[in-house]
């Protein structure tokens, strides 16, 4: 694995009552990368994330992470891990400091101080109330505290932002790529097209089991786009709107004309969405 390879997933299978959860799944993940897992509810992207936390063990396919393999040397990868998951498994009698200060504990992390990961997050006035009197969108943005307290090299996310509030997302969102500047390579699953696109440095698009492509999401918009500029101009009370193909013939003299009409209300490229490309691919939306 080459050094700046911190993940490595050869052909992941995973059978659930007879089901194919993960359908050999592939894919690699570099020090400060992104990847983005984008698929519906049941796409077997969770599974995927519990293999490669060892929670599950795969029945086929090999796991390399940080020059180790998993499930062989689960407790020294694990060690280096950092691991949120949709389900909020926090100690709600105990106070935020609290919790961190337990996790911090279990990774061996000397002279930890919780009050400047509450502050990264955004929880520094509700250091010491106990984290049942915490709000949903609060309690993530704890599990991903908590999930920091071992600087690890890799980060697992599982939907990190999924039902919460815009605040507690923007915040999530903006924590994770902080992380990734540092170096951390980050896997997230989500079935939000928007966090996929602002978030992810490439997409996996997963469907029943299978990833379908691995892309920039920018190479997946341009190779699936529409090259067209739709523009819209008062008429009367109404609106005229047209779409103007960039490649046709006198594209340019149309676009000219529609700038320098005073009636000019919009104009804007066309350009396919992350779930226009991932319905082109599954035949199916994200939903």
């Amino acid at each position: 694995m080459p050094d700046n390879t911190l993940v490595k997933a050869t052909q992941l299978t995973r059978f659930y009552s007879g089901h194919c959860a993960v359908n050999a799944v592939s894919f690699e993940l570099a020090r400060g990368d992104v990847l983005g897992f984008l698929g519906p509810n049941g796409a077997g992207k969770s599974t995927t994330i519990k293999m490669l936390t060892g929670q599950l063990t795969p029945e086929a396919g090999n796991i390399e992470m940080l020059g180790m393999n998993m499930p062989g040397q689960r407790q020294a990868i694990q060690e280096r891990l950092g691991v949120c998951f949709e389900e909020k498994n926090l100690y709600l009698s105990m106070t935020g400091r609290e919790n961190l200060a337990f996790f911090a504990k279990l990774f061996e992390v000397e002279d930890f101080e919780p009050e400047p990961m509450m502050e990264r997050v955004g929880l520094s006035a509700r250091l010491d109330d106990r984290v049942s009197e915490y709000s949903k969108g609060m309690r993530q943005r704890l599990m991903m505290a908590r999930a920091l307290v071992n600087a690890p090299d890799v980060l697992l996310l599982d939907e990190p932002t999924d039902g919460l509030d815009p605040v507690s997302a923007l915040a999530i969102r903006d924590l994770i790529r902080r992380e990734a500047d540092r170096g951390a390579a980050v896997l997230l699953t989500t079935h939000d097209m928007h966090e996929a696109d602002t978030l992810s440095d490439r997409v996996a698009f997963i469907n029943q089991g299978s990833i379908l492509t691995i892309d920039t999401p920018e190479n997946l918009k341009l190779s699936h786009g529409r090259r067209s500029v739709r523009i819209r101009t008062r008429d009367g009370d109404g609106v005229d709107e047209q779409v103007i193909p960039l490649d046709g013939a006198g594209s340019g003299d149309l676009i000219r004309d529609a700038v320098s009409d005073a009636d000019l209300m919009t104009i804007h490229t066309e350009e396919a969405t992350l779930e226009d490309i991932f319905v082109e691919y599954a035949g199916r939306g994200l939903a």
